[in-house]
């Protein structure tokens, strides 16, 4: 079917294969003009040959007629917005250069770089004086050890239970505790009138005097026996003849108590203390000769742990325990300090590092936002150009339909070239020298920066170095005393 073109589906169709805008497709920021377009809606063709038919305008007029006034004025409409555009598009670039604030990065690279070093040095020194302390203690520690060692004549190290070692020993003591006990609760049962809870409290008794007591007699008193001093070794020898009275006298006194507890006999302790005197070895039930032995055994056992669980000599133990854990607390310290020595420097550079690769975005941030008005300054000055061509174009187009309908000559103009008033479009003589200043600034701060991190590396070896040397330095000082005596 053929349609007419004015009839209601030749005009949708018609509507159909019109374009939407007078612009021809385009990624541009300032479209290129769609002259044929513009001059069919402007319908330059049927004016210039309806004007010309009427020999208008006239062959002498100068000044444009009203068909070449729409057509400039239209021209100039677009010329007008696409500078709006213009500076719309400028000033957001000026916005973004201002954003990036280079100034404000500079100032604050130049203020906190040099402080993360200057904080790092004042951390490192605060180290240093704790370290300085806890070393100095330490060597006075090693100084009294080594004194005591050179005047008891003692060239061995200290002995002493610690950690499992020690929890062993005290087992070792709980256990004999408990079965003696038990043992002294079992055989005591016999003659006591609460049976087994009785003899239990009763055992209770023996067993804390048979173990605790030996215990602190071997660890208070007979120790002193390896002492130097002569007094002290008296009183160790006095000791040792104690505990021997106390082991065979308190198990013998168990002993005859189990077998006075278990006769007719009311007060038993009396008893035992009457046989004590005069028969003391007149024991004839085995049970209580086998509470005599266990007793001696458990007493022994207790007597030989003080030994173990505290050093031979009287002091030295002690004395190495306090060094070993001043050394113990110096080691750790020293490792917690350079641990956060490593933190700080780790956390410096991380973010020097951050500011330098920050300023490197920036300023391609920049040159991408110069080279990007740059081109948008070009394109504007280009669209200037096409839409004076554009002008020139829909004027021809006129012109040339009122030429091939006169009957008279065309005006002189139609022959001259319209020339459209354009915007100034100025490239800022400063740019280039903007641009290498603030390439010259940012190298400097990333310098800066680089310096800065190399200095906190550089700080984080001379403390660790100075960590090191205290030990040296503190070493150093007994040696010239020592120099100097025997001079």
């Amino acid at each position: 079917m053929e349609l007419r073109p004015k009839s209601a589906l030749g005009r949708l169709v018609n509507g159909l294969k019109r374009e939407p805008h007078d612009y021809r497709p385009s990624l541009e920021v300032f479209p290129v003009l769609n002259v044929d377009k513009l001059a069919a809606d402007l319908g330059l063709g049927q004016a210039g040959t309806k004007r010309g038919a009427r020999n208008e305008p006239a062959a002498d007029s100068a000044a444009f007629d009203d068909v070449e006034n729409r057509i400039v004025e239209r021209i100039e409409a677009e010329n007008s917005a696409a500078h709006g555009m213009l500076l719309d598009e400028l000033r957001a670039y000026t916005e973004r250069l201002t954003g990036l604030d280079f100034e404000g990065r500079f100032s604050t690279i130049r203020q906190a770089a040099p402080a993360a070093v200057s904080e790092f040095r004042a951390e490192a020194a605060q180290g240093r004086d704790e370290l300085h302390s806890l070393r100095r203690h330490l060597r006075d520690l090693e100084l009294e050890r080594d004194e005591f060692r050179r005047r008891y004549r003692l060239k061995r190290t200290a002995r002493w239970a610690s950690g499992g070692n020690l929890s062993l020993k005290v087992g070792v003591l709980l256990v004999l505790f408990v079965f003696e006990v038990f043992l002294n609760g079992f055989f005591l049962a016999k003659g006591n009138e609460l049976g087994y809870l009785g003899g239990a409290a009763e055992a209770f008794t023996f067993a804390l005097l048979n173990i605790g007591v030996s215990f602190l007699i071997g660890a208070v008193g007979v120790r002193e026996i390896n002492h130097r001093n002569v007094f002290r070794k008296l009183f160790g020898l006095i000791s040792l003849l104690c505990y021997l009275a106390l082991l065979i006298g308190l198990n013998l006194a168990l002993a005859h108590y189990r077998e006075a507890s278990g006769t007719l006999i009311s007060d038993a302790g009396r008893e035992v203390l009457v046989r004590l005197r005069t028969a003391p070895l007149a024991i004839v039930d085995l049970k209580s000769w086998l509470l005599f032995g266990l007793g001696i055994l458990c007493s022994l056992v207790a007597f030989a742990d003080s030994f173990l669980i505290f050093d031979p000599y009287p002091g030295y133990g002690a004395l190495e325990k306090r060094r070993s854990s001043a050394h113990d607390a110096y080691i750790r310290r020293k490792n917690d300090l350079i641990a956060r020595l490593l933190d700080i420097r780790d956390d410096a550079i991380e973010i020097l590092e951050e500011a330098n690769r920050d300023l490197a975005i920036r300023r391609s941030e920049y040159d991408f936002i110069l080279e990007s008005r740059t081109r948008l300054l070009r394109l504007f000055a280009a669209h200037q150009t096409h839409l004076d061509r554009a002008a020139n174009t829909l004027l021809e187009i006129y012109r040339a339909a009122n030429k091939g309908a006169r009957q008279t000559p065309p005006p002189a103009r139609f022959a001259s070239s319209h020339a459209l008033e354009k915007f100034p479009v100025e490239q800022e003589s400063s740019e280039a020298t903007a641009r290498e200043d603030l390439r010259r600034s940012i190298a400097e701060s990333q310098a800066v920066l680089v310096g800065q991190v190399e200095a906190v590396h550089a700080e984080f070896e001379r403390a660790f170095a100075s960590y090191r040397e205290i030990d040296e330095l503190i070493e150093e000082k007994p040696v010239v005393r020592s120099s100097a005596k025997a001079a």
